[in-house]
């Protein structure tokens, strides 16, 4: 496999951060990293495969080095500016912030699920929201075996989803601190509410995984509804999954054929209460499948339980595997 110049943008982040710990346990072929974050940070020391790297400021000149890929954890409006800058340096960019995913242009990429959509790229590749990057890396083989019709998520996010800030409202929250990031205490509490609420009664985190499930399946008329909660978790996000297919149900061939799919983990065995669970999740790549049962309630209905780690599957670890992907078409 090629070497690359390879920038992380957004280092210091708790994805970015991620996102190096990554490149480091898969042995991505660098052959020159630079990490960048912003100007406070300029300076730090990070630690990647035993050498000492110096974080730089992210300016206008940054991708001036000739960079083969940069992947970005800096946020929308950072991604806004430096992702068309970098693209033009022939450097490709792979975003992990929502600036770019539902541009008619750019690929939105989970590489178990839409991996050819990469032919298309013009320099920048969007990776998706984290929600939902594990329910399709799911939904795509229910979708090949049976036709999906219609979709009802039903999510249980941790407080990582909402970045340092969030992670530390449950911390202090635990020990009887007020909240600084929800609006609401989030320990021992559940919220409703992820992002900001729209004109249609939905939050943007939920029409991002009606919108992007669709993108990203191919299916543009998909049926789709979700409701996104914050739950007292760390780390993981669990989804609760509502598929009404188009074609009958064979449980023994899902179960099967889920099991033999890169990247899922199939958990069923309700005897021995053996299912997917958040605290069984950290720090793994693969996304864990469970609780999978027809819904009696329509005709050829299945529900499922799907957890994986939103920090690494849902983010970072996706990300580095769109880089794998780019360098074996290099």
């Amino acid at each position: 496999m090629k070497k690359i110049r390879l920038a992380v943008v957004g280092a210091t982040g708790m994805v970015g951060r991620t996102i190096l710990k990554v490149l480091e346990e898969r042995d991505f072929p660098i052959d020159e990293i630079a990490v960048f974050a912003s100007a406070r940070s300029k300076g730090k020391e990070i630690q990647f495969k035993g050498k000492t790297v110096i974080v730089e400021e992210l300016t206008e000149t940054s991708f001036d080095r000739g960079f083969d890929i940069a992947l970005f954890s800096a946020g929308a409006s950072n991604s806004k500016i430096f992702a068309p800058i970098a693209a033009s340096k022939g450097c490709i960019v792979v975003d992990n912030s929502s600036a770019w995913r539902m541009d008619p242009g750019v690929p939105l990429v989970v590489p178990e699920v839409n991996p050819t959509a990469l032919e298309n790229h013009k320099g920048i590749i969007a990776n998706p929201n984290c929600s939902t990057i594990q329910a399709v890396v799911v939904l795509k083989p229910i979708h090949d075996l049976f036709g999906i019709k219609r979709v009802v998520y039903s999510t249980y996010q941790a407080v990582s989803g909402a970045g340092m800030a969030g992670y530390n409202d449950l911390k202090n929250g635990l020990e009887g601190l007020p909240p600084e990031k929800f609006p609401h205490p989030i320990a021992n509490n559940c919220l409703p509410h992820i992002d900001d609420f729209l004109d249609n009664g939905y939050t943007k985190e939920e029409m991002k995984m009606v919108n992007e499930t669709r993108k990203i399946m191919g299916l543009p008329n998909l049926r789709v509804t979700a409701t996104t909660v914050r739950v007292p978790v760390f780390d993981c996000h669990s989804e609760s999954i509502n598929v009404e297919c188009e074609r009958p149900v064979d449980l023994d061939l899902l179960r099967k054929v889920l099991s033999e799919s890169k990247g899922i983990v199939v958990q069923d065995d309700v005897k021995n209460k053996v299912y997917p669970m958040a605290i069984n999740a950290k720090d793994k790549d693969e996304v864990f499948v469970g609780r999978i049962r027809k819904d009696e309630s329509v005709e050829h209905g299945i529900n499922l339980w799907v957890v994986a780690d939103n920090i690494r599957k849902g983010a970072a670890t996706n990300a580095v595997q769109i880089a794998e992907l780019l360098i074996q078409r290099m």
